[in-house]
């Protein structure tokens, strides 16, 4: 498969695969292929750091591949780190997870986790931790928490890929993450370390909807929230806070111009004040724009970024070390990100730390990056990703930090004065680089103007004493939050308390107005009954006075045919032989 076409390979899957290479064309390439690196095989003889070009054979679940090493990845003896600002491949033991990409990873106490992550379009949940001293692997057996303490309702948890693993107070914190039946809203799993079991958190406030592909970045004791895809394939780029002591959710109104709705972006904190966002990719474009929002006045801007700017991607990660932000992987619609780049993030100056070459997963999208220490020196530590193969490799760099002086140089003008002077000392100090030449080792960089030294240093200790200060004051500012909060949590409960016995109060009236009106019913059947038996009444009442007036006319005619026949009595008697009355 061709270079320019390794990020379009699962697009048939963009169902069940929820990635950003479905937002390329519909070409037709060959199937995905699962690579698997076979961590018991016979160790080669090479000297240690070197780096060489030689085939080797990688094991996959139905076949054997040759590929070639690539020449800018030096494999390294499992107790050294040794190259400054190169990638290195240790040698790891034990069992390595399967091979994935959009997975979470996060460091506790020098060991690596790795959680979920896609396979094949198949979204996994197995837990696994590589101690970054002896560069082993092992397998947590997990158990899930039935019913929490916190919440009526059992636990149920679903594989997933595309979420956010935070480490926090010695546990794990699995945020969102696309599923395979996903839920409303999003949902926070913990896992608790000594316990080895998953658990459900219940949060409060309005959580944000269902989503992957989102950024979590953890500030102070806060968790920001930006951007995802949710389960209808919509693109996001609202902004929520998860306050993890209270576990309250917040949906934060911003101002300024926000990024454009994107997923598979990266993220970072300045200064415990700053979220910087850069990349990221939408259904038919990938970007390369550097946001930042001020987390005090909620405020977006953009701003101008110096140096040599990385090319737009989606599916990177990033670390920070210090002031500087660190980009590995990633791609857009045609090939991987080869650059590992870093952001000087007081400038917003870009420099290229290092870059490889062909597919290999560094130059892959979905891997995870995080930061360790080895041997007192800081180590960045890249695990799996997909480029046309689904990786489990295991990569290193030990930066040299000069990367970060360089970018301080090249973006000095266009930075404040109080950042300019700082700047300028530093420039001052550089006066060499030492290599060692037969192995390619870059040493760090040597500073011989000791004076100045001492005066940047004193500078930044008066930066930090102000820091802790506007620290203390935020804490402060913090706990009175806290106290509001516990307060209004009170009320809540008073009120909800209340709102249960007017509850009951309501059930009670609205029983007796049922049967008032039952009886109503009755009585209104026994109204219509009466005004029936009235209007025969009435019926009869006319009757009877007909009949009266009828027997009124009749009594009448009597009397007055009785009057009649007395008259003509006397004739009739007569007649009859009756002698007339006497007068």
């Amino acid at each position: 498969m061709e270079k320019a076409n390794f990020f379009l390979l699962l697009t048939f899957k963009k169902q069940e695969d929820p990635g950003w290479y479905p937002r390329a064309s519909n070409s037709v390439l060959e199937p995905a292929v699962d690579v698997q690196i076979n961590s018991t095989k016979a160790k080669p003889s090479f000297e240690s750091g070197a780096s060489f070009g030689e085939t080797k054979t990688i094991s996959t679940e139905d076949e054997r591949l040759t590929v070639t090493q690539d020449k800018d990845v030096v494999l390294e003896d499992p107790n050294t780190v040794s190259v400054y600002n190169k990638w290195t491949a240790p040698r790891t033991s034990g069992q390595p997870p399967k091979a994935r990409y959009e997975h979470g990873a996060a460091v506790i106490q020098d060991k690596m986790y790795m959680y979920g992550g896609n396979h094949n379009g198949r979204y996994l949940g197995d837990l696994h931790v590589l101690d970054l001293k002896n560069w082993t692997w092992s397998r947590f057996e997990t158990k899930v928490v039935t019913e929490s303490q916190e919440t009526s309702s059992p636990a149920k948890l679903t594989h997933c890929a595309g979420h956010s693993l935070i480490p926090w107070e010695n546990k794990l914190l699995s945020v969102g993450g696309h599923t395979k039946d996903p839920s409303e809203s999003m949902i926070v799993k913990e896992f608790d370390l000594h316990s080895c079991s998953w658990s459900i958190l219940k949060t409060y406030g309005k959580p944000p909807i269902s989503r992957g592909g989102q950024s979590a970045t953890l500030v102070g004791k806060s968790l920001v929230i930006f951007g995802g895809q949710d389960g209808k394939k919509s693109l996001l780029n609202d902004l929520h806070i998860l306050h993890l002591d209270t576990m309250t959710w917040d949906e934060i109104d911003v101002v300024g111009s926000p990024p454009t709705p994107r997923s598979d972006h990266a993220a970072a904190v300045h200064a415990e004040r700053y979220l910087l966002i850069f990349g990221g990719g939408s259904h038919t474009t990938c970007f390369d724009d550097l946001h930042v929002l001020d987390l005090q006045t909620m405020e977006w801007s953009r701003h101008t970024q110096q140096g040599e700017a990385p090319t737009p991607r989606a599916g990177h990660a990033g670390v920070t070390i210090g002031e500087n932000w660190y980009i590995v992987g990633g791609g857009d619609n045609k090939s991987g990100a080869s650059k590992t780049v870093v952001l000087n993030m007081s400038t917003l100056a870009w420099s290229v730390v290092t870059s490889v070459q062909g597919h290999v997963p560094l130059a892959s999208e979905g891997l995870s990056l995080v930061v360790s220490s080895y041997n007192d020196e800081d180590i960045v530590v890249a695990f799996g990703g997909y480029n046309g193969h689904y990786n489990n490799e295991v990569n290193v760099l030990k930066p040299s930090h000069k990367s970060s002086l360089k970018s301080k140089i090249m973006g000095a003008s266009a930075v404040p004065d109080s950042f300019s002077a700082v700047n300028n000392a530093t420039t001052r100090d550089i006066e060499s680089e030492i290599e060692v030449s037969q192995e390619g080792k870059v040493r760090e960089i040597v500073m011989d103007n000791v004076n100045s030294r001492l005066k940047v240093e004193g500078k930044a200790e008066r930066i930090i004493t102000t820091l802790k200060s506007e620290k203390e004051e935020v804490e402060a500012s913090l706990n009175k939050e806290k106290i509001q909060t516990l307060q209004l949590k009170e009320e809540l409960a008073e009120i909800d308390t209340r709102n249960t016995e007017l509850y009951k109060e309501l059930q009670s009236v609205r029983n007796q107005l049922a049967a008032e009106q039952s009886r109503c019913f009755k009585l209104e059947v026994e109204v219509a009954e009466l005004r029936q038996k009235l209007q025969t009444m009435e019926t009869l009442q006319e009757e009877l006075e007909l009949l009266q007036r009828q027997r009124a006319v009749a009594s009448e005619q009597a009397a007055t045919m009785n009057a009649k026949r007395q008259s003509s009595g006397g004739v009739w008697g007569w007649l009859a032989g009756t002698p007339p009355p006497k007068t």
